[in-house]
């Protein structure tokens, strides 16, 4: 026989909690039965893949620490794991104890939450333990309180290796009626399969970015649908070009993607702008689209590009600090 023991406390010394599983272990360990503990707080960012571990389990454990409310985020995350990830099969044929033990009111509430959870997944529901600690020395040192533990550790044994059955429950009839599959059905490795990806961090975050810069990327498109593309920015650069004195340059920039760089030639504070090409630009500007958008709504400056590195610049950088003076975008911290 083999027993798990899922501890969802935050792992203090003091915990009544850790005394308690701690004694029913050395009474299972007496009894030759095979004990797996997993601390839930030490396992965080893997308990989507924990409940796998119920599949060679014949019965389980369930034991938490009732601080404040509830039975807290790490047993809450497991149980959810277990509803998402877990296998529903298996889980129906394994026998669960509560054990919560409480430092505040309410323990009786929290067992009862973790019994109606189990059953909502479908599994069978054992005689648990619950008790509101005080003094943890005065609790460790009371033989009848000890006693106690002993005996209801081996109502489990026997409940176990004898299979005892209950009467039906009606959350699992109800649950049973209204659990239509809303996705493609999974088999229990693939869900496993799929709860390590899900627990992986750094899949989990490039998964992030991929989905952010193709939505940047159909932003883009959507914003500038309906645009002639040979005139992308033009328009904007002619509109707010606002030149203060006598102005003579040349600057080209390189965007990425477009085929031609884009040309402006400004002459006697006259400004010609197109795409094609010039041999000697006076400042040279290499940009994505992207941050040519953020500049031509006024996000961001042509020098605060340059000073972040998002625009890569070669030539006469005094004529560079003129673009933010003669192209008034509504530039950022105006």
């Amino acid at each position: 026989m083999k027993i798990n023991i899922y501890y969802g406390g935050r792992g203090i010394i003091d915990d009544p909690t850790l005394f308690v599983i701690g004694k029913m272990q050395q009474v299972l360990d007496e009894l030759n039965v095979k004990v797996e503990k997993f601390n839930l707080f030490e396992l965080r960012n893997s308990i989507s893949t924990i409940p796998a571990s119920i599949n060679d389990a014949d019965g389980i454990i369930l034991a938490t620490t009732l601080e404040w409310f509830g039975i807290g985020g790490y047993m809450q995350q497991f149980l959810d794991a277990c509803w998402l990830y877990g296998n529903k099969d298996k889980i129906e044929d394994t026998y669960m104890c509560p054990v919560v033990m409480s430092t505040a009111p309410g323990e009786r509430e929290a067992m009862t939450s973790l019994e109606l959870a189990w059953e909502m997944l479908g599994g069978l529901v054992c005689t648990g333990l619950c008790g509101y600690v005080d003094d943890l020395v005065s609790f460790e040192m009371n033989q009848e309180y000890l006693g106690i533990i002993e005996k209801r550790t081996e109502t489990l044994y026997r409940t176990i290796s004898q299979r005892t059955r209950s009467l039906p429950s009606s959350n699992k009839a109800v649950v049973k009626a209204g659990n239509v599959p809303r996705n493609i059905p999974l088999t229990p490795q693939e869900s496993e399969q799929l709860s390590k990806y899900a627990s992986d961090d750094t899949y989990v975050q490039q998964q992030k970015e991929d989905i952010e810069q193709l939505a940047e990327l159909f932003r883009g498109k959507m914003e500038h649908k309906g645009v002639d593309d040979s005139m992308l920015y033009i328009n904007d650069f002619k509109e707010n070009f606002n030149p203060s004195g006598d102005v003579n340059a040349v600057y080209k920039f390189m965007i990425k993607d477009r085929k031609k760089p884009l040309i402006l030639d400004i002459t006697d504070s006259e400004l010609d702008c197109y795409y094609g090409n010039h041999d000697d630009p006076q400042v040279l500007c290499k940009v994505s689209g992207d941050v040519m958008n953020h500049i031509m709504a006024g996000q961001m400056s042509f020098q605060r590009a340059f000073m972040s590195g998002e625009m890569q610049v070669k030539g006469d950088f005094r004529k560079l600090r003129m673009l933010d003076q003669i192209f008034t975008f509504s530039n950022e911290g105006a």
